[in-house]
């Protein structure tokens, strides 16, 4: 008789739920306005803290289907289709009310996840200049800061994200979103998050979510994120 240990069953299970529930998007993407750009290095590169089984699943099933959804819906709305996705996710009130749902569940999860890839791939560490005298401000320094970040993160209920905020001034604010919203939604700009949907972390790290939330700062791009404090103040950043 086959024996198969219990870790080895729940990843299985849950990578045919993740072939099951997310369409294979990559593979029949709808032509439209959004994009899905590949990873900005190998999917082993945050190896052993995220594993590149989670990363090619997350990013190539995952995060496409919500490109293709956004795609599907801005072919059947004129207002989707001709504004750039951070424009479009801050009038989202603004919108037809039959479309408002595509875009906050597929334009904030494409949104969440470009800005995701953009700032891992790193070797951790800590910030520095003045990204880092920013955190001192605003956050109470780098160890607070990871402390009350890796707890936002902890406390989300569901799926959701933990965001840091930054303003045109370089000021910063950690808030948590539910799902796929975004501060982009009311306006805000974001300077980094983490995914605490179940997809980011389980193959890895199965129900111990405040593991994976630790293990992540270890992948972190520091000079990307700092790229992006400067583009706030410089008000060029967008999602």
């Amino acid at each position: 008789m086959l024996l198969i240990d219990r870790r080895t069953f729940v990843s299985g299970a849950v990578v045919l739920a993740a072939n099951a529930k997310v369409p294979r998007a990559f593979a029949q993407a709808p032509s439209g306005p959004f994009t899905l750009d590949p990873l900005p290095y190998a999917a082993n590169k945050n190896e052993p803290h995220i594993d590149a089984q989670t990363m090619e699943i997350h990013h190539g099933r995952h995060h496409a289907a919500y490109v293709n959804n956004l795609n599907a819906a801005a072919s059947q709305h004129s207002a989707i289709a001709n504004m750039p996705l951070h424009q479009l996710l801050g009038k989202i009130a603004d919108l037809p009310e039959n479309a408002r749902t595509a875009v906050r569940n597929n334009g904030g999860g494409h949104a969440n996840h470009t800005m995701f890839w953009q700032i891992m791939g790193g070797a951790g560490g800590e910030p520095s200049g003045d990204l880092k005298a920013a955190i001192d401000r605003d956050l109470g320094g780098f160890a607070k800061f990871q402390e009350n970040f890796n707890a936002a993160g902890t406390r989300v209920f569901g799926s959701g994200w933990v965001f840091v905020t930054v303003t045109r001034d370089g000021a910063l604010a950690l808030v948590t979103r539910p799902n796929q919203d975004t501060p982009l939604m009311e306006g805000k700009r974001v300077l980094m998050g983490n995914d605490v949907w179940e997809h980011a972390y389980y193959l890895k790290y199965q129900n111990r979510r405040a593991e994976y939330l630790k293990a992540w700062w270890n992948v972190l791009d520091w000079d990307k994120i700092a790229g992006r404090y400067a583009a706030a103040k410089a008000e060029t950043l967008t999602i």
